[in-house]
């Protein structure tokens, strides 16, 4: 239902389905721009949590009713329709990439169609397509690589 975070320079709490709650106060942001589900709000000191405090106590218990009564965030698009026409392109040349890529999960596939669409020259879209196909091919993730480089390493 709800996150707790510690950082260096602040604190925050985190609800999984954030973009299911009413936000009467509008003290919840989205954790990064491309987030569908979350909200979080963010604490830089003890005087904030106790200013928010008698707001946040609704939140938490409207959280828990959406729980409760089995709500789902609808998942973000990612269908053909978005797709950069350059991964078309490579789709039809490369059938196996293609059949690879929608074998990932819908959380993969976005991070890789986020990806690929920010560039605003093809050649540039076209040269990430082209780095990312064994990763694809490999049913490995955008970030998943440095997930897992991180996890070894210890760090």
């Amino acid at each position: 239902i709800v996150i707790i975070g510690a950082f260096k320079e602040s604190c925050t709490m985190s609800f999984f389905k954030g973009s299911l709650l009413q936000d009467p106060h509008q003290i919840l942001d989205k954790p990064g721009e491309n987030s569908n589900a979350g909200r979080v709000i963010r604490f830089k000191n003890v005087k904030q949590v106790l200013k928010v405090l008698p707001k946040l106590k609704p939140y938490i218990f409207e959280a828990i009713e959406i729980e409760k009564a089995g709500l789902k965030v609808k998942p973000k698009d990612t269908s053909v329709k978005n797709m950069p026409e350059e991964l078309l392109q490579k789709f039809d040349e490369h059938p196996d990439l293609k059949s690879a890529f929608f074998s990932l999960t819908p959380g993969r596939q976005r991070a890789y169609l986020i990806h690929f669409s920010q560039p605003k020259q093809s050649q540039t879209r076209t040269s990430r397509i082209e780095k990312s196909m064994n990763q694809i091919m490999n049913g490995i993730g955008l970030h998943d690589e440095y997930t897992n480089r991180k996890a070894k390493s210890g760090k």
